[in-house]
């Protein structure tokens, strides 16, 4: 039995008979599309937080503003601010890290 050779077809149904179809432009509105979009996909616990479009871009303006004035003053302002360096625990001669009394 001889294997015939399978025409391609892309995927399409035979229905879909481009060749009668007139005036059809490949990337007509591909320009347009690509101006006008701009789609970001948020994990889950991000988009329970920020519930609307308006909330996602009023958090980055303020993210953005930050920035700047970060990159304007040559860091922040206030050492407070700083992110809190873990404490290094002394070593005792059992091991374990001593522990302080509060």
């Amino acid at each position: 039995m001889k294997k015939s050779n399978p025409v391609q077809n892309n995927g399409l149904r035979d229905e879909y008979d481009f060749a009668s179809m007139k005036g059809g432009v490949r990337g007509k509105y591909v320009r347009r599309f690509r101006e006008g979009s701009n789609i970001v996909l948020l994990e889950p616990e991000v988009a329970e937080a920020f519930p609307t479009e308006d909330a996602v871009n009023e958090a980055l303006r303020g993210v953005l503003k930050t920035a700047q004035a970060v990159r304007r003053t040559g860091g922040l302002a206030n050492k407070t601010l700083k992110g809190v360096r873990p404490s290094r625990h002394k070593k005792t001669t059992s091991g374990r890290a001593s522990r302080r009394s509060a």
